[in-house]
């Protein structure tokens, strides 16, 4: 039996330290779950595990691509599901960690197939949204596709451009692609899933901002300022000092906002895991009990 142990969790919540606790644990190494963590340009802002936990066990998938490259969910899982069979034929157990609800759902369910968007027709509507805004994307979306048009977030100009990108690269709605069959997989996965205090875990998120403004996150960003339309950096910690740098307000309110909407994205990345019923919760804290739970179930 092979298995794919899936730590999970909201940012900030220690999902790292566990993993590896966990990986050593077993003989595993590590596939690294973050849709940020990828980029090679991002380590303060994306919070990039320490170069003592990178070289405790091995990971996967940590800068190993550039912002300047294209990349989603579908590539993920492609990518993920080609280097557990290699991990596999070595050994039974593989780790992943993180708290990309989409990339995690990509790798155990698998997401419903998306031909590869012609990077002339992306520039294209990205220029048309930059022009005329998200009222234009919208409107455009409705009459493409009103089935997807009902369910997507109206607010959120990244899930209507890839509704837009497919229906016009198809002629197709991207609705009619959205079959939602899970696929088989050659593992058996096990989703260990970490919560606590919601007030601790936001004090905990606090300071970890505090961490990485101290470590250099705003030096970090001024370096891609002049890129900052590349959806690799529409991410909680760079969006807001970028508007710093672009004169909206001060560094203190961007930080302010960076804690903020820092805790706003762990409370949806909560949400998107308590929707799966087979995900087995604990505290970070209880490591002993997560052992033990990973022990008799294997064994």
């Amino acid at each position: 039996m092979k298995y794919l142990i899936v730590i999970l969790g909201p940012t900030g919540i220690g999902k790292t330290a566990l993993s590896i606790e966990v990986a050593k644990y077993l003989g595993a190494e590590i596939i690294s779950c973050d849709s940020r963590q990828i980029y090679k340009e991002l380590r303060i802002g994306t919070a990039v595990p320490e170069p003592h936990e990178l070289s405790a066990v091995k990971h996967h998938f940590i800068g190993n691509k550039s912002i300047f490259d294209y990349y989603n969910a579908s590539l993920f899982e492609e990518e993920v599901i080609e280097l557990l069979e290699k991990l596999h034929a070595e050994r039974d157990f593989v780790v992943m960690v993180g708290g990309s609800g989409m990339y995690i759902d990509a790798v155990v369910q698998g997401i419903d197939y998306l031909p590869t968007i012609d990077q002339e027709l992306r520039a294209d509507l990205l220029e048309k949204y930059r022009e005329f805004g998200i009222e234009y994307l919208r409107r455009e979306l409705k009459m493409l596709d009103p089935e997807y048009y009902k369910i997507v977030d109206l607010k959120n100009p990244k899930r209507i451009l890839k509704g837009l990108e497919v229906s016009l690269q198809t002629g197709k709605p991207y609705s009619s692609f959205r079959i939602n069959e899970r696929k088989p997989r050659n593992f058996t996965t096990v989703q260990i899933g970490l919560e606590m205090d919601r007030e601790i875990l936001y004090n905990r998120i606090n300071q970890r901002v505090d961490k990485m403004m101290q470590e250099g996150l705003l030096a970090e960003a001024k370096q891609f300022y002049e890129h900052k339309a590349l959806n690799s950096l529409n991410t909680v910690g760079y969006k807001e000092i970028f508007d710093y740098l672009s004169g909206e307000y001060s560094l203190e309110k961007a930080v302010e906002l960076i804690k903020r909407n820092s805790r706003h994205y762990a409370k949806r990345q909560l949400s998107w895991f308590k929707r799966d019923e087979s995900i087995n919760w604990f505290e970070p804290s209880k490591k002993s009990e997560i052992l033990t739970f990973l022990s008799n179930l294997i064994s």
